[in-house]
This record gives C-alpha cells, sequence and structure tokens, in this order.
C-alpha cells in the first residue's frame, strides 16, 4: 500500500510538472507572437489588421496556457510537490499578465472617444504644411477633422489648453525645437514661427504628425499644439497625451 501511493505521489508529481511546463511553453510562444505582431507590422511581413489578430490569437494561446499552469498547480497542491507548484504558479501569473496587455488596451480605447486628431486650438488649428503630402498619402486627412472631433475633445480632454510663457518668440522656438529632438521626434520643418515634426510609437510604428504654432501676445508667446494620427479613427488617447507631456516638458525648460 505504501509502495502504492508512493508511486502514485511520484506520476502526480511528473503529470502536474508536465502540465505547468506545456503551459509554460505556451506562454512562450504567446509572449513571442505579441510582442513580434508590432516589428512584423513595422517591416511589411503582416497586414495591419494580420498584427491584430496575432495579438489576439496570442492572446486565447496566453489564455490557455494560464489555464495549463492552473491545472499543474492544482495536480501539484494534490501532490504536495514545491516545484511544480511553483512553476504551475508562474505559469498562471504568466499568462493572465499577457492577457491583460490587450485587455488593458482595450479597455482603454472604450474610454476615450474615437478621435485622432487633437489641438490645443479647435477653432483655429494650426495647419500641416510640409507633412501635407505625407498627410495626403494616409489615410487620415489632411484637414482637421472639424466641430463633430472638438465637441468629443471638449469632453474627453478638457486640459489640452494653449500654453503661454513669457519668454522671446525665438527663445520658445528654439526650445520647442529642442523639447521635439529630444523626444525622438523628425522635424519636417522649422519656420520663424511654427514646427513641423513626426512622432513614431515604438511598438507599431504608427506615424502621428505633429505642428506647433507660436504666436505673440500682450501676455507673452502662445504656443498652440496639434497632433494627428495618419492612420486608425481612435489613438487611444495617445496624441492628447503627447501633447500634454510636450506643453509640460516646454513649460519647464522655460521656467
Amino acid at each position: 500500500m505504501i509502495a502504492h501511493r508512493t508511486t502514485s505521489a511520484r506520476r502526480g508529481k511528473g503529470v502536474a510538472f508536465k502540465v505547468a511546463l506545456a503551459g509554460g511553453i505556451l506562454a512562450l510562444l504567446a509572449a513571442l507572437s505579441m510582442a513580434g505582431a508590432g516589428p512584423a507590422y513595422r517591416a511589411g511581413l503582416l497586414a495591419l489588421g494580420e498584427a491584430f489578430s496575432l495579438l489576439r490569437y496570442g492572446a486565447f494561446v496566453a489564455l490557455g496556457a494560464a489555464g495549463l499552469g492552473l491545472v499543474g498547480l492544482i495536480i501539484a497542491a494534490y501532490t504536495r510537490r514545491a516545484l511544480p507548484a511553483l512553476l504551475g504558479g508562474l505559469v498562471v501569473v504568466a499568462g493572465l499578465v499577457l492577457v491583460a496587455v490587450p485587455w488593458l488596451q482595450l479597455q482603454k480605447a472604450q474610454a476615450v472617444p474615437p478621435i485622432h486628431d487633437i489641438t490645443t486650438d479647435m477653432q483655429d488649428p494650426p495647419a500641416f504644411e510640409a507633412l501635407a503630402p505625407a498627410r495626403e498619402a494616409a489615410p487620415n486627412a489632411v484637414t482637421y477633422p472639424g466641430e463633430a472631433t472638438a465637441r468629443q475633445q471638449r469632453e474627453a480632454y478638457p486640459d489640452i489648453q494653449p500654453l503661454v510663457v513669457e519668454a522671446p518668440l525665438a527663445e520658445v522656438l528654439a526650445t520647442a525645437e529642442a523639447a521635439a529632438r529630444d523626444a525622438g521626434w523628425e522635424i519636417a520643418r522649422v519656420g520663424e514661427t511654427w514646427l513641423e515634426a513626426t512622432a513614431t510609437t515604438p511598438w507599431f510604428g504608427f506615424k502621428d504628425d505633429v505642428v506647433i504654432r507660436l504666436t505673440e501676445t500682450p501676455d507673452g508667446v502662445r504656443v498652440d499644439m496639434r497632433s494627428a494620427s495618419r492612420l486608425g479613427i481612435s489613438d487611444v488617447g495617445t496624441n492628447a497625451a503627447r501633447i500634454q507631456t510636450f506643453l509640460d516638458d516646454l513649460s519647464e525648460r522655460l521656467e
């Protein structure tokens, strides 16, 4: 009887380890497919829809990995084996983390309006000139979308406002250019009172165009900014965050 129990325990340990290991392999495959979706799109190996499908399938695989990890953890707990239990627990955590990445992105997308063109001046948005040809070749429009977008922006991003600084216009322009270069943006053109640049998102390499316009006022130099995606209906809040971050940085640099 004792020998039979010992054999069963060893067999249970082996099963728990194998199940957890299988889950770990699935989690690794899921991580590789999800992480590679963006670079594969940037390299032209996948269309955008295919890259998003790879993300979705990777999430399903990660969920399956978490399930296997949980099964391995339960078996290991029943047979009182620490190593398979640890492996199973790690696989569960890894699988859930991988699933959480697209889920959180989806939740974020649902929490913001489906717009992709954000500006500090919705009445007279800064216009693209140097970047107009690049935007004409892209799906999204060169011109500002209009009041429907402005209304949604006001409701979702009320803090997106012009920046007014007490500094010479030339200094503000030079500081803005330095901040844009430090942010990794590709400068398209710098004029006497404006700057145009392109920001590239790190994962998928989406191109978002930025124009900064300076206007002298009695209170100082007014900085208006517009950030617009070339592709996609919703930017998931990226352009608003870019404007807010840039203007905060510019304000600090000019203090």
